[in-house]
């Protein structure tokens, strides 16, 4: 039997840890962020206080949540719930119209660590359909339901079934009118109705992302369209490996192009950074299709992209003190808000 002297055997139990704890610290050194969207497309400039003080409570709402429980999903699902609660936005109350007056919405949400997602689409009465998203995702053996099989789904998770139109607002019946005696039919990024969709990306200190995108699709489309913003790869992704991307524009367009996935190949295949890659995906796109878009990612190692092809995009984030904001090209306005302890959204 060899006997080591006391300071030997010291040293071979403490350095493991101390080794440990350091990888520990390199692996958790991130600096946590949420960042959202509002939409992409052409913002009136009536409207635009009322979009930037909506993300911005968005991107502070979830990073408080971010804060306070550590989950990426916790909080781009709680930056989501805020923007569907606003109806200055096309998602949850803000929802547009199908051709018949009636409300559909399609959501996706994911998780960057073991790629699990839940997606749902044609889901009505509901306030938030980004939260029956991740009930699939954590409640069911599947990652995508539709239509009635969705709403079942938020009946047996207790969600609160709102009356038959309570989510049709004014301003939604209003631009259905107007696209109806114009039978625009969205071409050169001409939308009716609030713009684009809403969505959150999201990095926790430890390098996990996630990403989250809620849409009422597109004013006067026909019953059972299905856009970009639930299908994984087009409009939304995560993988910790690269990144996670949320899309707004032009759904169709976006989905042929499989946007996010070709972003996200980009930084993971071509060692652009995600801006760069961000900027080059989009550009393509519109050069090729004549249709618009914007994105929101965050890289596997914290960096931000932030890009539209479209007159302008609703957009906010915040990162420690800082609370950045923008809707034109080249816009980021900065608050200095401090960390949170006790917020009061209502």
């Amino acid at each position: 039997m060899i006997l080591y002297p006391r300071f030997v055997l010291l040293l071979l139990f403490v350095l493991p840890v101390h080794l440990l704890q350091a990888v520990a610290l390199k692996e958790c050194s991130f600096q946590p962020t949420v960042l959202v969207h509002g939409g992409a497309g052409n913002i009136a400039d009536a409207k635009i206080p009322l979009a930037k003080s909506g993300v911005k409570r968005a991107a502070r709402r979830g990073y408080v949540k971010l804060q306070q429980t550590g989950s990426v999903l916790d909080a781009v699902e709680q930056a989501v719930n805020s923007l569907e609660e606003d109806g200055s936005f096309n998602a949850g109350y803000g929802s547009v119209l199908t051709w018949n007056g009636e409300v559909e919405m399609d959501a996706a949400i994911m998780h960057g660590a073991q790629l699990e997602a839940g997606c749902v689409s044609l889901v009505h009465d509901i306030m938030h359909p980004i939260s029956l998203a991740r009930r699939v995702m954590e409640t069911t053996r599947h990652r995508y339901l539709a239509g009635e099989g969705a709403m079942h789904l938020a009946e047996t998770e207790g969600f609160d079934i709102l009356p038959k139109g309570a989510l049709v607002t004014d301003a939604a019946r209003k631009s259905l009118e107007d696209f109806k005696a114009s039978l625009n039919k969205t071409r050169g990024s001409v939308l009716y109705g609030s713009p684009g969709t809403v969505g959150a990306v999201a990095i926790d200190a430890c390098g996990n992302v996630a990403a989250a995108t809620s849409t009422g699709g597109i004013t006067g489309k026909l019953p059972g369209r299905i856009g970009d913003s639930s299908v994984l790869g087009a409009g939304t992704y995560a993988d910790n490996e690269t990144g996670a991307v949320s899309a707004t524009g032009h759904g169709e367009t976006i989905m042929r192009y499989n946007a996010v996935s070709r972003i996200l190949a980009l930084v993971q295949h071509g060692n652009l950074t995600i801006q760069l890659a961000t900027e080059q995906v989009l550009q393509q796109m519109t050069e090729r299709f004549n249709e618009t878009a914007g994105i929101i990612a965050i890289d596997h190692s914290g960096q931000m992209g932030i890009y539209f092809t479209s007159k302008r995009m609703s957009w906010a984030y915040q990162r420690g003190e800082e609370l950045h904001c923008g809707v034109d090209s080249g816009e980021d306005q900065l608050e200095i808000v401090g960390e949170p302890r006790s917020v009061n959204f209502t």
